[in-house]
């Protein structure tokens, strides 16, 4: 966890009570979770609709969970609409995707940004295995995965790699690079996969607008940060196991308790559509 460091005044850059307010009203004024009606099964996008890649994490020896969102413009709050859509998914034994194992439909909902998590199951143990995703005569990129050994096997070796405190603005995201040329087996997320800051000039890059509040706040720089080439070229290569830290939410929040001494019941709205954005993108 890191302080912030401010070019002017602190507490002009914090976020007001009076911004989050309005923000913590239109929360509260909002509609519920829409109904989900029937499918589309052809959609059309705007855009591609697997700008942010595929993932995949938390593997067993038998199962492993997928990822991806429909998000044809990223960084606009997807671009989807309030439609849900079903999406198709494969995985194989082989990189071309010749050799299936398993297929299905998931439906890429509204209420949860358009994400797809996909828990596959009855898998070989130890193994490498190759994901892919469809939706409306569009394909994603192939992503690899693979199965932990069963318990208590014995293991010649497994190749790991730890990653955390990713601040998209101080720097590129070059250490995947390396992961990359390693060729690991999994890599663990400890924490700050995104920072919550406003976008400030001076630096190696820079985030899109103001420090996060919102839904679509958080889903957008999650996008942001899920962009980056080298962090979605390792999520395609790797399974992750992940945990946040505070930056997913806020700097140094704990409990109910935020950086800028926020009510308690507002606060809870924040952490609340963060840890949904989070959700969303894992």
């Amino acid at each position: 966890m890191t302080d912030r460091i401010w070019d002017t005044d602190r507490q002009r850059r914090r976020l007001s009570r009076r911004s989050f307010l309005a923000g913590g009203v239109a929360l509260m004024a909002g509609p519920a979770v829409p109904l989900i009606g029937q499918p589309r099964q052809t959609p059309r996008f705007a855009g591609p609709p697997f700008s942010l890649g595929v993932a995949s994490g938390d593997p067993t020896s038998d199962s492993v969970m997928l990822w991806t969102r429909l998000a044809p413009v990223p960084l606009e709050g997807g671009g989807m609409g309030d439609e849900a859509v079903e999406v198709n998914w494969a995985v194989a034994t082989d990189e071309r995707m010749t050799r299936v194992v398993q297929r299905g439909t998931s439906v890429a909902r509204p209420d949860l940004g358009h994400a797809v998590h996909v828990e596959v199951t009855g898998l070989e143990p130890d193994r490498w295995y190759w994901y892919r995703f469809r939706s409306g005569g569009e394909a994603s990129r192939v992503g690899r995965t693979r199965t932990f050994p069963v318990a208590g096997s014995a293991v010649r070796q497994l190749k790991m790699a730890f990653a955390s405190c990713q601040h998209y603005e101080t720097g590129y995201f070059t250490a995947y690079r390396h992961m990359l040329e390693d060729d690991l087996d999994v890599v663990f997320h400890l924490g700050d996969y995104i920072y919550e800051y406003e976008g400030r000039d001076g630096r190696a890059r820079k985030h899109t607008g103001d420090e996060i509040e919102l839904l679509s706040d958080y889903r957008n720089r999650h996008a942001l940060y899920k962009l980056d080439p080298d962090l979605q070229e390792a999520h395609a290569r790797f399974p992750f196991i992940v945990t946040w830290d505070d930056h997913e939410v806020d700097n140094n929040y704990a409990a109910s308790i935020s950086e800028d001494g926020l009510p308690a019941e507002l606060f809870e709205r924040r952490r609340r559509v963060a840890y949904q954005a989070y959700y969303e993108h894992m």
